[in-house]
C-alpha cells in the first residue's frame, strides 16, 4: 500500500503545523487548567476550514480524505492534545452519517458540519456497556412518524455543546445488536425529552467535555433514522473501522510532541558540566523514543492510506483494512504512553510540574489507550483476524 504524501497533503500539513504552533500551542495550558469546552480552538478550526478536511465538495468541505485528516489531527496533537480531541470527535459523530444518511439527509446536515457552524458526537457508550456494543440498553420505539427513545448514555464527548448526537438504540430487543437489533438515530439538539447529565471532571484532553446523555420518552423524527432499522451494530463497527487510525494520529501527535520536547531540553539541560543528551542513559532513551514514534507514525499512515480506497457506504470492509485499524490504534497508543512518561523522566522534577507540557501531554496521551474500543479491545480485533 503507496502512502506518500501528495503535494496537496503536504501543504496541508505545513499549514497546520504553522496554526498549530502559533495558535493553539500559546492557550495550550489554559485550556487544560480551564477544563472547558475550548470555543477558541472551534473558532480557529472554523476559521482555517479544518472542519471540512474529509466532507465532499458539494457540501461545502474539502474532500481530502482520511489520510489528509488525519495529518491534521496529528500536527494539531503535537501542542494540544484537547484540540485534536475537537477535530477527532466531528469526525467520529460524522462517520455514522458520511456511510449511511440518505442524500437528503445529507444535504440537510453537512454544509454545516463542513463549516463548523455545527457540531456532532457520537452517543454509543452506557454505563453498562462500552467495549460491549452489543450490550446497549438504550431503546427507541417507533410510534407513528416519531421515535420515543429512553436510556442513558455515558462518557459522551461534546454532547453538550453538538447540534447533533448520532445515538445508538435498541429498536428490536428481540434480536441481538449483531443481527438487527440495533438502528442509529440522529437526535438534534433540544429535541423533546433530551438533556445532558453529569460533565465528568477528567485526568486529561481537559479543553473536551465529556458528559452524560439522558432520554426521557424522547421524541426524535423518523426520519432521522440513518439506513434501515436494524442496521445499526454494522454502522458502529464500520465507523469506528474508520476513526480508530484518526484516534492513533491523536496519539502519534501527542507522542511526537513530547518528544520533541523532551530532547530540545536535553540539549539544553547541563548537569556535571555538559548537557545531558550527551549521557548514555538519556540518550539511548530519546532513540527508543524516536525509533517507537516513527514505528507509530508508519503504521498510522499505512491504515489510513488503506482507508482511502475503502468506500463511505455499508459495504464490507476488507479484513486487512480492519487488521491495520486495529493495530495502528493499539502501537500508536501505546507508544504515546510509554514516549510521554519517559518524556517526564528526561525533564526530571521539572516533568512532573505544570510549567512544563509533557506531564499534560502524559495525562492526555492516556485516554488513547482507552476511547473508541480499549488497547486489550484492539488485540481481540487483531487476533479474530489471525
Amino acid at each position: 500500500m503507496q502512502y506518500d504524501l501528495t503535494d496537496e497533503q503536504r501543504m496541508l500539513q505545513e499549514t497546520v503545523r504553522k496554526i498549530a504552533q502559533e495558535q493553539l500551542l500559546p492557550g495550550a495550558a489554559a485550556r487544560d487548567a480551564k477544563n472547558e469546552f475550548a470555543w477558541d480552538t472551534v473558532e480557529i478550526f472554523r476559521e482555517n476550514g479544518l472542519f471540512a478536511c474529509d466532507f465532499k465538495e458539494e457540501y461545502g468541505g474539502a474532500e481530502m480524505g482520511v489520510l489528509a485528516f488525519c495529518l491534521a489531527v496529528e500536527e494539531v496533537a503535537k501542542v494540544c492534545g484537547s484540540s485534536a480531541v475537537i477535530l477527532l470527535v466531528h469526525e467520529l459523530g460524522s462517520m455514522p452519517m458520511m456511510l449511511a444518511a440518505s442524500p437528503e439527509q445529507k444535504k440537510k446536515w453537512f454544509p454545516g458540519l463542513a463549516s463548523g457552524e455545527h457540531l456532532v458526537a457520537f452517543g454509543l457508550t452506557e454505563p453498562g456497556a462500552g467495549s460491549d456494543a452489543g450490550g446497549l440498553r438504550t431503546k427507541a420505539v417507533k410510534k407513528g412518524d416519531k421515535y420515543i427513545i429512553n436510556g442513558t448514555k455515558q462518557f459522551i464527548s461534546h454532547a453538550d455543546v453538538a447540534q447533533y448526537v448520532c445515538v445508538a438504540a435498541q429498536t428490536d430487543p428481540g434480536k441481538p445488536a449483531h443481527k438487527g437489533g440495533l438502528s442509529i438515530i440522529v437526535v438534534e439538539k433540544g429535541a423533546p425529552g433530551f438533556s445532558i447529565g453529569k460533565h465528568e471532571d477528567k485526568m486529561g484532553i481537559r479543553g473536551s467535555t465529556t458528559c452524560e446523555l439522558i432520554f426521557e420518552d424522547c421524541e426524535v423524527p423518523a426520519a432521522n433514522l440513518l439506513a434501515n432499522e436494524g442496521d445499526g451494530f454494522h454502522i458502529l463497527m464500520k465507523t469506528l473501522d474508520f476513526t480508530r487510525p484518526c484516534v492513533a494520529a491523536q496519539a502519534l501527535g501527542i507522542a511526537q510532541g513530547a518528544l520533541d520536547y523532551a530532547v530540545a531540553y536535553a540539549k539544553e539541560r547541563q548537569q556535571f558540566g555538559k548537557p545531558i543528551i550527551s549521557f548514555q542513559g538519556l540518550n539511548w532513551m530519546l532513540a527508543d523514543m524516536d525509533t517507537q514514534v516513527e514505528a507509530a507514525r508508519q503504521m498510522v499512515y499505512k491504515a489510513c492510506a488503506m482507508f482511502q480506497e475503502v468506500p463511505k457506504d455499508l459495504s464490507r470492509v476488507p479484513k486487512e483494512a480492519i487488521r491495520l485499524s486495529a493495530m495502528s490504534k493499539l502501537f500508536a497508543a501505546e507508544t504515546a504512553m510509554k514516549v510521554t512518561t519517559d518524556a517526564v523522566q528526561v525533564l526530571g522534577g521539572y516533568g512532573y510540574v505544570k510549567e512544563y507540557p509533557v506531564e499534560r501531554m502524559m495525562r492526555d496521551a492516556k485516554i488513547t489507550q482507552i476511547y473508541e474500543g480499549t488497547s486489550q479491545v484492539q488485540k481481540m480485533v487483531i487476533a479474530a483476524g489471525l
